[in-house]
């Protein structure tokens, strides 16, 4: 785990395979701001292939998000040019042959923690620019 990441209490995972309903298995809370990282389980191994975060916070210092949260994003955000997560991710997986993603995220604006989510999706994606000179392979840009 990242050390930016273990302050932040309000924190889960599930598992994905493509034979899941990503509607189903997420347990990201709706209408939270946070970030989450997407790894590849292979056996014993773990890589981070994807960070993402939703929530933005506002000048004033609250807190905007969309509709569903992180709930929301993960199984809605778009990504490989299709629409929802939810279809595209299996079938990325089925390309790639993956058959399991572990899934955690960190509610990093509430109540009790006001971390900018978009701020500390940045900082553990320096991390990882730092360690293997690029993006993790999921993240096309950032």
């Amino acid at each position: 785990m990242y050390k930016e990441l273990e302050k932040f209490k309000s924190s889960n995972s599930f598992t994905f395979t493509v034979n899941d309903s990503l509607e189903e298995v997420c347990n990201a809370p709706e209408g939270s701001a946070g970030i989450f990282v997407v790894y590849e389980i292979d056996g014993d191994s773990k890589e981070l292939i994807m960070v993402g975060s939703t929530g933005t916070v506002q000048n004033d210092g609250t807190l905007k998000t969309k509709n569903g949260g992180l709930y929301d994003k993960i199984v809605n955000g778009h990504q490989f040019a299709k629409t929802g997560r939810k279809y595209s991710w299996p079938a990325q997986m089925k390309l790639e042959n993956i058959s399991v993603l572990e899934v955690v995220w960190y509610e990093t604006f509430n109540a009790d923690v006001k971390a900018i989510p978009t701020a500390v999706e940045g900082q553990v994606l320096q991390n990882f620019l730092d360690a293997n000179a690029k993006l993790p392979r999921w993240n096309v840009a950032f």
